[in-house]
């Protein structure tokens, strides 16, 4: 245009006019002057880029200064942000598992926040041991005659392993040596640990003569584990508890029970498929029980050694011990966790993740309807939204087969299913993530897990800003 100039470098303000800027004070006493100033830097180098790409216009110090203030929010956000599971999957790996206790909540702050009692007996005034916090409450949840904990359930597979069988052999069936996420396969475990691997019966059938034939003046332990996240189904057999048990006491060789996930309760009892309980497990007669304090226990993550009071007594002697120990936060978590299960008719109420399992169907439904509308306005006219039967499932390896009636939200794209993928991607940028899963060309919320109506809409008013277009054209460019 005439009369009009196009823009400059030398038009960019310096650092230091931006540091000097009204808006600059607050950004420097909040991050501090050297991460401000290099955040300014790098603003400046950005708006030089586009300045030599043709801009017409320079940015201003207060801008600078908001485009860095910009970036400094983005770097100062945590990894680890709050968001809504609306994958119907209630205890999901990858989104940490259990959802802990108000009273677990309380418990960890008041452990980080002061000094505690972790390995100091107050009455005696000499050091404790820190596995007394929980050690008379697990025994009396699980009839055991002695517990202790580290900090996964791996670990406590690992620990035990090595204890009973480092050196020796250890009979498992081969229908049992499993591989659970991230690559974690039973062999590597029991090789890890020093123990020999002793394979008996077939994939599908293991019978107790199996077990008999494998016995030998070198086994360690006797393995049963809990398959987890498969189940083979058809011809088949195992070996169970109560009778592993006679043989293992007949050869006088420890029966190890790894439970993976566990539950001190009977499932049944909130409508979902019934798992034997480490209380069970205990009375069957094994020696050594393995279970997991995220999954269906509703915990912090930790992995629970019961059984046999000297058995218990040589996996605390064992060296490893020392570097597989949970510290005071998450112990306080477990103390508080447990203390919930002396109350079994309020734990649904109390144990979000049991809340969230034992929900009712009717309930999810009627909150679906009561979104349906909101959502369709705040999505706009290039999604169809409509109310959704679907499943929910467990997660975390515990009951894979079983799958819950729940309720949600299907939204579809007219543009297709690019847009789709780019619609969970920007519900994924909201400032507290949307986490649904994409099933047959759609995007489905369920909403097993929403509880916190208020919190999810609210956020979703932040649509438009995360984003600039409605909808996405079909090659997905936009």
């Amino acid at each position: 245009m005439d009369g009009v100039r196009p823009a400059r470098l030398s038009d960019l303000p310096s650092v230091d006019a931006v540091l000097n800027a009204p808006a600059a004070g607050p950004l420097v006493e909040r991050f501090g002057r050297p991460a401000f100033t290099e955040a300014v830097r790098e603003a400046l180098n950005e708006a030089r880029a586009v300045l030599k790409a043709g801009a017409a216009v320079a940015p201003s110090a207060e801008d600078i200064a908001a485009r860095s203030l910009a970036r400094l929010e983005a770097e100062d956000r945590s990894a680890l942000r709050p968001l809504f599971n609306l994958t119907g999957t209630v205890l999901h790996t990858n989104l940490g598992r259990a959802i802990l206790a108000e009273a677990a909540i309380e418990a960890a702050v008041a452990a980080m926040r002061c000094a505690v009692a972790l390995e100091f007996d107050l009455s005696s005034g000499r050091r404790g041991e820190r596995d007394d916090h929980v050690r008379a409450l697990v025994s009396a949840l699980t009839g055991a005659e002695d517990a202790t904990v580290v900090n996964n359930n791996a670990a406590a597979v690992l620990l035990c392993l090595n204890t009973l069988a480092g050196g020796r052999a250890a009979i498992v069936s081969r229908g049992e040596l499993i591989e659970i996420g991230g690559a974690f396969r039973m062999p590597d475990i029991m090789a890890r640990a020093g123990a020999r691997l002793v394979e008996v019966g077939t994939t599908n059938r293991t019978h107790a003569k199996d077990y008999r034939e494998a016995l030998t003046s070198e086994t360690g332990a006797i393995l049963k584990v809990h398959t987890s996240n498969y189940r083979i189904q058809g011809f088949t057999a195992e070996v169970g508890t109560a009778e592993l048990a006679g043989i293992a006491r007949a050869a006088n060789v420890p029966l190890l029970h790894d439970l993976g996930s566990g539950t001190l309760i009977d499932l049944a009892a909130y409508g979902l498929e019934r798992e034997p309980t480490v209380r069970e497990v205990v009375a069957d007669g094994a020696d050594l029980v393995t279970f997991s304090g995220d999954k269906l226990l509703g915990g912090p993550q930790a992995g629970f050694i019961v059984g046999r009071r000297d058995l218990i007594a040589a996996v605390n002697r064992n060296p490893m011990k020392r570097s597989l120990r949970v510290d005071k936060i998450r112990l306080a978590a477990i103390e508080a966790t447990l203390k919930l299960y002396r109350d079994p008719g309020r734990l649904a109420a109390r144990l979000p993740s049991l809340r969230s399992l034992a929900r009712p169907l009717t309930e999810i439904e009627a909150q679906a309807e009561r979104l349906l509308p909101l959502v369709a306005l705040a999505l706009g006219d290039a999604f169809a939204v409509e109310t959704s039967a679907c499943r929910s499932q467990i997660g975390s390896g515990a009951l894979p087969l079983e799958t819950i009636a729940s309720a949600g939200l299907a939204i579809r794209a007219d543009a297709g299913g690019r847009a789709i993928e780019d619609l969970a991607r920007r519900l994924r940028a909201l400032p507290r993530p949307v986490v649904g899963r994409i099933d047959d060309g759609r995007l489905v919320l369920d909403l097993r897990c929403l509880d916190d109506e208020d919190a999810f809409l609210s956020n979703l008013q932040h649509w438009n800003a995360e984003a600039p277009a409605r909808s996405a054209p079909p090659d997905g460019t936009s």
